[in-house]
Order: C-alpha cells, then structure tokens, then sequence
C-alpha cells in the first residue's frame, strides 16, 4: 500500500491552472523525486500536501487516510514533515532552540501547563531538548547547537531546517528545492545524507529539486510536471530520456 496517493488533482488560482490531473503514488521507505521547470507546479503540489492550498479536485490519502478534511496545524502530528525553498528559521534563536520547535507536535503539555511552569514542563523540555541534540549530531551540527542561526552559512542554515523537520518524527519528509544555493560539493555531501537519513530513520522521501544530477542518483522513481500535468513518471533512467521531459527543458525532443 503506498504511503502517498496523489489522485487525479486540480487547482486553479482564477483562470490560471496550476495542477491539472496530477497522480502519482509514494511507496513507504523510497525516496522520490519530483522534477520539471519553473511553474510546473511542483511547490503548489507540495502546498497541498501541507493543507496550505486547498485542492479544485482530486484526492489526496496519506498512510489510507485523507488529507483533505486535515486542518493544516495537524500536518506536523499526522506524520509529515517539510523544508521550504527560503529558509524559515528563527534568526535571532539558537540552532537547538530552532529544532526543538519542530518537536512541539510530538509533546503533550499545553498552553496552560507551560504558562505555570507545572512540574512535567521541565522534563518534557528536557526530554525534547536531547532528541534534538541527537538530531544535531546525526547532521554534524553539534558544535552549532549554542549558536544563534544568524551567525550561521546558507549552507548550515538549510541543514539546520532539516534537522527542525526531522524533530517531529515524521513518516514523509518534503524536501522544497534542498540544494538551491549549495555548491558543487554541499551538493554531493546533500545526495548521501538525504540517503543516510532515509536508511537510518526508515523515512520516505519526496524532493522537489531542480539540480538533475542530485535526484537521478538518489531517487528509485521521478515525476515530472510540466504546466500542471505529469508528462512522464518511471525510473530515473526512463525519465531522464523521456522526448517530453526533453521538450519541456530544451523545446525539442
């Protein structure tokens, strides 16, 4: 049973139609990849498995159950997790305290407990504070735990995101665009953790991405979009020589 299904899904912003019939499942335990230029629909896609867009048509059922009806401040808690093209952390908090936020699905004291400082606050927090820390050292950030994610690279600050995403213990990590503005060699060092993480957390993996090279070798299956339709779905071999991959990207096959 795939752990996504993405069914025959439509959404339009007026008379623009952003997906128009997409399809396509998510088996457990692979990592996908979801390709094609820029308005094909690949981050309007992503918001609607996020619940921030709502779909025209269609269905979306994640681990059998939809995500339609799920209100979008349950995403976290249902068992998905999600990076951003631009990175959104807390700039003047500390990295630690960045990835402990992605934990807050996963606790169970409420506003009232924490406001009084009731006794098990503490120790959630404290419980919270070494799942990060782990997170953190699976990632090499432990050094950078103290410091405030301003002080920090590009290139650390989108591995910080990713370690906020992981906090909350997700079955389906959405990786938006994860090497855009890595170089030659973060690109390279990207590709193994994204296989690392998904071997040693038993994760699934759906990366939009526009860096070819980097989903070819690290995805068992690709989807391209183009102008809001799937134009090829396969392997990544069949997919890479796909004619209406070529068209979409050279305007020729």
């Amino acid at each position: 049973m795939p752990l996504l299904e993405v069914r025959d899904v439509a959404v339009r912003f007026g008379g623009i139609v952003a997906l128009d019939g997409v399809s396509f499942d998510v088996a457990p335990g692979s990592i996908v990849g979801l390709i094609g230029p820029n308005g094909a629909g690949k981050t309007t896609l992503f918001n609607c498995l996020s619940c921030l867009y709502e779909c025209d048509r269609g269905e979306i059922l994640f681990d059998g159950t939809s995500l339609l009806a799920a209100p979008r401040h349950r995403i976290a808690a249902i068992g998905i997790g999600r990076t951003f093209q631009n990175v959104a952390l807390f700039r003047s908090m500390t990295v630690i305290e960045n990835v402990m936020l992605g934990a807050h699905s996963r606790s169970r004291s409420g506003f009232l407990a924490n406001a009084l400082r009731l006794p098990r606050v503490p120790k959630e927090e404290a419980v919270i504070a070494a799942g990060a820390s782990r997170i953190l050292d699976l990632l090499q950030l432990g050094s950078a735990a103290q410091r405030p994610v301003s002080d920090l690279s590009f290139g650390t600050r989108k591995r910080v995101e990713l370690a906020r995403a992981l906090a909350s213990e997700p079955k389906l990590l959405l990786l938006d665009e994860p090497a855009s503005g890595l170089n030659h060699e973060e690109v390279g060092e990207l590709g193994a953790l994204i296989r690392g993480l998904r071997d040693r957390l038993r994760l699934t993996v759906l990366v939009v991405e526009h860096h070819m090279s980097l989903v070819m070798s690290i995805s068992e299956r690709v989807v391209a979009l183009n102008f809001g339709k799937v134009i090829a779905q396969g392997a990544p071999d069949e997919v890479r020589r796909h004619p209406e991959l070529m068209r979409a990207y050279l305007g020729t096959a």
